[in-house]
């Protein structure tokens, strides 16, 4: 099995998400024993944001680790943990939002696809980019 970082590669669909982690120098500590569970926003969910805020991000790496660490909680919680939460703690420190009343939600992005099991954690694939407040 893969770590995160090496299974966001693998799938394809994170080529945005994978270059903000290594603009970030994130790549080690995703890659790191863990465990994490990672909200994954999709290239799609990062081709939403307004013209100019990814290469905008990428000149402002504490606010790139922010929005990064943002999506990240500490320890594998699985989409049945998941459903028993109403909120989690991020790495970056904020709490985001769970609403699991039609799908589940987090701060609003949808969880596409859930439970993508890795060496070091698990990775649900979200339609978003969730921001801190």
């Amino acid at each position: 099995m893969a770590n995160i970082v090496e299974t966001a590669i693998a799938a394809g669909s994170f080529k945005t998400l994978v270059s903000a982690v290594k603009a970030a120098g994130l790549v080690e500590t995703l890659s790191g024993s863990g465990p994490f569970t990672v909200f994954a926003p999709t290239d799609d969910a990062f081709a939403k944001l307004p013209a100019g805020i990814i290469e905008g991000l990428l000149k402002d790496i504490p606010k790139l680790k922010s929005i990064l660490t943002y999506h990240v909680i500490a320890g594998k919680v699985t989409a049945a943990d998941v459903m028993k939460l109403t909120t989690a703690k991020t790495v970056q420190g904020q709490n985001v939002s769970i609403d699991t009343k039609s799908g589940v939600k987090i701060e609003g992005a949808n969880v596409i696809k859930a439970d993508v099991m890795t060496d070091n954690g698990v990775i649900h694939v979200i339609d978003q980019v969730i921001l801190p407040k």
